[in-house]
């Protein structure tokens, strides 16, 4: 059967319909499901594209196999089996219901029931499928909290967030994506009520979560919203500071720059190094955005206008480019400037004007010119390197020779 002009192209076609096609000619349904029919409604890219399924784990597999694809049993205890095509996975999943949870992982067992499926789902906009013919299965009025901007449990949300804490974050991740006014009433009395429920879950799943959240469009809403109903904190360990993170965000716009969660993460809860720190503990943080909220404590301080171009040419220097344009970010969402202000946003700017240029002298230079190797060499580098900054870092033939002339006059008085 064909599918209807109007359903997305990933449905009408590819491998995602052909593994469709296929698991009904082995007498199975099959079904896209969750976030990629919810994307697909609310008009924005697919993402990840989920199937669901009356077949069972190993009929899946088989079918996959035929069409020349790869099967990985990726879930294989919950059904589910990751189908590999041109290098993109679909994860195809078996109909289930849970026999037994913990709040962090489940016992099921496999069923026919495509509601009884949907049912154990998170909210109503995740639970929407779409049949081979087209028509889009939406058992829980999840279509109209879409179009409503509410995202609402499925069921009684404490029953549902005690199947998997998580969920409470993914309730904010959801508002904060998808979301219009406040969170719904039930859903965040229920993300209260269950807050200690927090401590049950891994770092590195908070982590992912809070960076998905600060990248979403209503960030700094929802967060406020967090923050008000007492669970940022328990995340960060320390007290949030939401409005410096709508005025980043705002600046970010103003000045072109691209959104990055750890900036962010910085600008909300790093003042100083201390912080960082305790955030890497708290949330698993990678290496670079450690790093990166490591520089943002160590050096926001000291960014402004105040100095000129020139002060801000050796800032950037310094710090590189990466770490000034952060601190430039954070300093200036911590100022009292106007967000429209040119003097800040003239900084902000700069790594994009200006490349700092090389240091023209080398080690083998002043060997070359009589010094020893060793602690001297490294000492005459770091004269010739400040005096070469406190000149506006020139460039040219001459400027070798003249900064080791410079240093050589000074080391002979």
């Amino acid at each position: 059967m064909t599918a209807r002009a109007d359903l997305p192209a990933w449905f009408r076609e590819g491998p995602a319909r052909a593994l469709i096609d296929a698991l009904s000619a082995a007498g199975a349904e099959a079904r896209p499901i969750g976030g990629a029919v919810r994307n697909w409604l609310a008009g924005r890219p697919s993402g990840d594209i989920d199937i669901a399924t009356t077949a069972l784990p190993e009929v899946v597999s088989a079918t996959a196999r035929g069409l020349g694809l790869k099967a990985v049993p990726t879930g294989i205890d919950h059904g589910t089996v990751t189908v590999v095509a041109d290098g993109v996975g679909y994860e195809v999943t078996t109909l289930r219901q849970d026999v037994e949870t913990d709040g962090r992982h489940a016992v099921v067992r496999f069923g026919l029931d495509w509601r009884e499926d949907a049912a154990r789902r998170d909210f109503t906009i995740n639970a929407m499928s779409i049949g081979r013919d087209g028509e889009v299965h939406d058992y829980f009025g999840g279509r109209a909290d879409l179009e409503a901007g509410r995202v609402r449990f499925i069921g009684d949300a404490r029953a549902r967030i005690r199947e998997d804490r998580l969920r409470i974050l993914r309730f904010f991740r959801f508002h904060a994506e998808f979301g219009r006014d406040g969170p719904d009433a039930a859903g965040l009395a229920a993300c209260i009520a269950e807050r200690e429920g927090l401590q049950d879950l891994s770092r590195e799943r908070v982590r992912a979560e809070l960076l998905k959240i600060l990248l979403a469009p209503r960030a700094p809403a929802v967060l406020q919203a967090m923050a008000d109903a007492g669970l940022l904190h328990r995340l960060l360990g320390g007290v949030p500071n939401v409005p410096i993170l709508e005025r980043l965000v705002a600046i970010e716009a103003a000045a072109g720059a691209t959104p990055l969660a750890a900036r962010r993460l910085g600008a909300l809860a790093v003042l100083v190094r201390e912080d960082a720190d305790r955030l890497r503990e708290r949330l698993t943080l990678s290496n670079e955005e450690y790093r990166r909220l490591d520089a943002i404590g160590a050096g926001w301080h000291g960014i402004g206008p105040e100095g000129g171009e020139s002060a801000a040419k050796v800032a950037l220097f310094r710090a590189g480019p990466r770490a000034f344009a952060d601190r430039a970010l954070v300093a200036f969402a911590r100022s009292a400037a106007p967000l429209d202000a040119p003097e800040w946003l003239e900084l902000v700017s700069l790594p994009k004007r200006w490349q700092a240029p090389s240091l023209p002298v080398s080690g083998e230079d002043l060997m070359r010119a009589g010094l020893r190797e060793g602690p001297e060499i490294g000492a005459a580098l770091a004269w010739i390197r400040q005096a070469w900054i406190d000149a506006g870092f020139p460039t040219g033939a001459s400027v070798r020779q003249e900064l080791v002339d410079l240093y050589l006059s000074s080391a002979r008085l």
